[in-house]
């Protein structure tokens, strides 16, 4: 019996070591990865230090959006000592401007591993805190290394750049639509843990450096644009206008933007802060949830980039269109003549001019100096529905430019040849009923300036990485060839008369040729009857077209609502300052040279 006992408890030995052994083995040989993994989970934290953004810069150099460092204050409440919560509470409240009884809540919560005191502090805060831990020895106090987002022209260029969340991500403009061009790639830091949780010393720390995101390069030349801004918000401000104004520069031969601005903008660095004042006011006045609502109305609406987001009716300016596609086609001669009465009747419906004028029998030249709409509803009848609308799809005026912005309006407002009746046609020509972008305005007018070269318009010139190499270099684009040379000449020297001898006098610049055209639009969906879009479209040196500035008033409420009255002088301003800061030298007249 003893020996049989003794070989029963040696084969149950043996069995049951055997098994450990197996299991060991496995556990070492095959599965030892899961384990050592949850080891090394258990053991270490993982810390991200987040990457700066790339750099935007304007065309001439300046730094417009820029990151720089700063520092999230957090706390591991379980590794704090008990007797610390409440002097702790009382002094970080104090040096981070918290209120104590919210400090004291998270700091007493006494099993969490993380809880957030404050967002993106300077140096001089970050230094308070750390001091005030080294000198009470309290551990758990965390100061993370982070990146806050700054534009250094602040209020500035706010509807193009954009501007970026809480997690420095863009959500708005370039800082959105080249997003994952300018993120960097996080760093990391392996900080090694003890059985309690609490950080082992810093020689087991291993660091792995942020990488900067890429660097942009604009169109946008920030002299050209300031003088936009200038010049919009003194217009805005002088004749009332109620409904925003919008303002574009563009290089007529390649479709780069070298300004654009929806005034009044506002400040990417405070882009929540509601620039008008009057808007401002009437949101403070509410309360609760009344409140809440309007302020984000509010403040989309101050976001929203208006030269691509909203459509119009581009009045008179587009009798540029219809004039180039009518010469283009054959359908009209610079000699043909209409004529301008009392009214003009289309299928029933009485057509007149502006301030019921009479401007008698005139050719192509005098009827876009007088900006005559009978005789652009004669020239639209005899360019004819399908012509028409063939134009207005080759000037790109059915769908969005394309341009490297997030938020681009995609549809016009138009007939098709179909959907087109006489009447239609009438007020088509003339540039009402159909609605389009200011950006496919300007867009539209390049084209016919610059020997009928329909441009891809854009924004970004160049994408470089942290160390200056150039990674993508955009070339300009011709996305169609419109209309011939010859008519695009023809069309010039008829806008140069405009300013020289019609409605567009007050865009005339001593000593620089200029060409361009008004337009005073109404607004045929606004409740307002008396509701008028005033703009005008220049060009410079018309004779060998350069820039255009494209200028519009939304609603103004001053002594004229005309576009020649308001927004042409902006456009003379503009071009004045812009042509000089490009070296074109103003030329001296022949009688002014010989009185001098």
């Amino acid at each position: 019996m003893r020996l049989r006992t003794r070989l029963i408890a040696a084969g149950m030995g043996i069995v049951c070591f055997g098994v450990l052994a197996a299991r060991l083995a496995f556990l070492q040989l095959i599965d030892s990865g899961w384990y050592a993994a949850k080891a090394a989970d258990q053991q270490l934290r993982d810390s991200v230090i987040p990457a700066a953004r790339g750099k935007i810069y304007s065309a001439d150099g300046t730094l417009l959006a820029d990151s720089v460092t700063c520092w999230t204050i957090r706390a591991e409440p379980r590794a704090l000592a008990d007797e610390l919560v409440e002097p702790a509470s009382r002094a970080l409240a104090e040096i981070l401007e918290l209120e104590y009884e919210e400090v004291l809540e998270k700091l007493s919560q006494r099993t969490s591993n993380d809880a957030l005191l404050k967002y993106r502090v300077d140096k001089e805060t970050a230094d308070a805190v750390r001091d005030w831990a080294a000198a009470n020895q309290a551990e758990g106090i965390l100061i993370l290394q982070d990146t806050r987002r700054v534009y250094p022209e602040g209020d500035f260029l706010g509807s193009v750049l954009g501007f970026t969340n809480v997690d420095n991500a863009g959500m708005a403009g370039i800082e959105l639509e080249y997003n994952q061009d300018l993120t960097g790639i996080n760093g990391r830091v392996l900080t090694a843990k003890n059985a309690w949780g609490y950080a082992m010393p810093q020689d087991y720390d291993v660091a792995v450096q942020p990488v900067e995101g890429n660097s942009l390069v604009l169109t946008i030349d920030a002299h050209i644009q300031h003088y936009l801004e200038k010049s919009l918000e003194a217009a805005v401000e002088e004749h009332n206008v109620g409904a925003r104004a919008v303002g574009i520069v563009m290089d007529v031969n390649t479709g780069a933007v070298l300004g654009m601005s929806t005034t009044p903008d506002f400040d990417p660095n405070q882009p929540r802060i509601i620039t008008d004042e009057e808007t401002r006011a009437e949101v403070d006045s509410l309360t609760g949830e009344e409140r809440s609502a309007a302020l984000q109305q509010a403040q989309q609406y101050q976001w929203r980039n208006k030269a691509i987001s909203d459509l119009y009716e581009p009045g008179s300016v587009f009798k540029l269109i219809t004039a180039s596609a009518a010469l283009d086609s054959g359908a009209v001669t610079p000699q043909d003549t209409y004529y301008c009465g009392k009214s003009y009747n289309v299928a029933g419906t009485q057509f007149h001019c502006a301030n019921h004028k009479t401007h008698g029998l005139q050719n192509l030249e005098t009827a876009l100096q007088n900006s005559c709409n009978q005789s652009f509803i004669q020239i639209g009848q005899r360019l004819g529905k399908e012509n028409f609308t063939a134009y207005f799809e080759a000037f790109g005026l059915r769908e969005g430019t394309g341009i490297d912005l997030p938020g681009e309006i995609k549809r016009s407002e138009y007939y098709t040849a179909d959907r087109m009746g006489p009447v239609e046609l009438a007020s088509c020509s003339f540039g009402q009923s159909s609605k389009i972008s200011y950006l496919q305005m300007i867009t539209a007018v390049c084209a016919v300036v610059n020997g009928g070269k329909l441009m891809q318009p854009y924004l970004v010139q160049e994408i470089r990485d942290v160390n200056g190499n150039v990674l993508k270099e955009v070339e300009p684009t011709v996305k169609n060839q419109v209309i011939q040379p010859q008519t695009s000449e023809t069309i010039c020297q008829m806008m140069e008369a405009v300013v020289l001898e019609g409605g567009g006098k007050n865009a005339y610049v001593d000593g620089y040729r200029i060409g361009g055209k008004s337009g005073t639009s109404q607004k045929l969906d606004s409740e307002n009857e008396k509701a008028r879009i005033a703009s005008f479209v220049g060009v410079a040196p018309i004779d060998d077209p350069q820039i255009a500035v494209l200028i519009c008033l939304d609603e103004p409420h001053s002594w004229s609502t005309a576009g020649g009255s308001l927004s042409a002088p902006v456009v003379a301003d503009i071009l004045e300052e812009s042509l000089s800061y490009l070296g074109y030298e103003p030329e001296v007249r022949e009688e002014q040279s010989s009185t001098e």
